[in-house]
């Protein structure tokens, strides 16, 4: 524990008191990690983070350390404030890792796994997307939601109550106006510039099987609250990650992540659009939510 004496007050006050088994041991790792790049080489920092958590309630392999450690390096904390990698117009992303993605599909069940974990779960055929949408924006903030990427509106929460259900598209965060000007300079109601602070980033697997798609999912969701997954009507799953408040460096170390296990990195964009819970898609199918979890958005009331 000697080099815990060498490390910035804040850094030893978290080693010191890690988290117990249930309390975010994997995200906790993660996070740690990003600031111990700047003091320590690879080794020190593994054998640092394994004695920490040893008696922290569960087992801890020097793999998931390492995994932790490893991961963290492209967004790791450096001297000058800042988080890399540097932020630019046109972010770079990591290529998938298909030997991790294979372990973690091996090893988090499968879809019937995640709607067991449901909870309340969906298990009829009524629609539910009005209950869903109170649930995931509470009040009345402005949402933009759609029939397709080119008939939209952004309209108050309640002035869409009863329709949500035949749509197919949504924004997952607030919009801060009606409209906004686009990147080509014109007015539209569907616009980077008028999205507001990100409440939710939306991770889709759209390769391998739903299985595999819900287990990438499921461990994912031991970092950050997944909160909701809805089908897309297609190939794929949506899975909804609740980041409101989050910061910014944090939340895109989180999708870096994501992105190396085969998530679709253009959903990075705030104003993105994703798959309308319970929506209906344009070739008929009902975007059915498979998994909802509201309790983070409970505390954060």
């Amino acid at each position: 524990m000697s080099a815990i004496s060498q490390l910035p007050p804040f850094l030893r006050k978290m080693l010191t008191s890690p988290p117990r088994a249930g309390e975010g041991v994997h995200n906790w790792l993660f996070r740690i990690a990003r600031h111990l790049h700047a003091h320590l080489n690879a080794f020190d920092m593994i054998d640092l983070l394994e004695s920490c958590v040893r008696g922290c309630g569960r087992p801890v392999s020097r793999k998931e350390i390492q995994d932790a450690v490893q991961d963290s390096i492209a967004c790791a904390w450096r001297p000058n404030g800042n988080a890399g990698p540097a932020p630019s117009a046109a972010p770079t992303w990591p290529s998938v890792n298909q030997e991790k993605r294979s372990a973690i599909t091996r090893g988090y069940g499968g879809l019937a796994d995640l709607w067991e974990e449901s909870k309340p779960r969906v298990e009829d055929s009524e629609g539910h997307t009005e209950m869903i949408i109170d649930q995931l924006f509470p009040g009345n903030p402005l949402l933009c939601c759609g029939k397709s990427n080119s008939v939209f509106n952004t309209k108050p929460r309640n002035e869409w109550r009863g329709k949500l259900s035949m749509l197919a598209l949504i924004v997952p965060s607030p919009m801060s106006a009606i409209t906004g000007m686009t990147q080509d300079g014109k007015q539209s109601e569907h616009a980077l510039s008028n999205t507001g602070a990100r409440r939710f980033l939306v991770c889709e697997f759209d390769s391998g099987t739903e299985d595999e798609q819900a287990a990438l999912l499921r461990h994912l969701g031991e970092s950050v609250p997944l909160v909701c997954v809805a089908h897309s009507g297609g190939k794929s799953l949506h899975g909804w990650f609740f980041v409101a408040d989050v910061p910014e460096d944090e939340v895109r170390c989180f999708f870096n992540y994501a992105v190396s296990l085969g998530a679709d990195r253009r959903l990075w964009t705030r104003s993105q659009f994703t798959r309308m819970p319970d929506g209906l898609r344009d070739n008929g199918r009902r975007q059915t939510v498979f998994f909802c979890n509201f309790t983070a958005l409970e505390v954060a009331r």
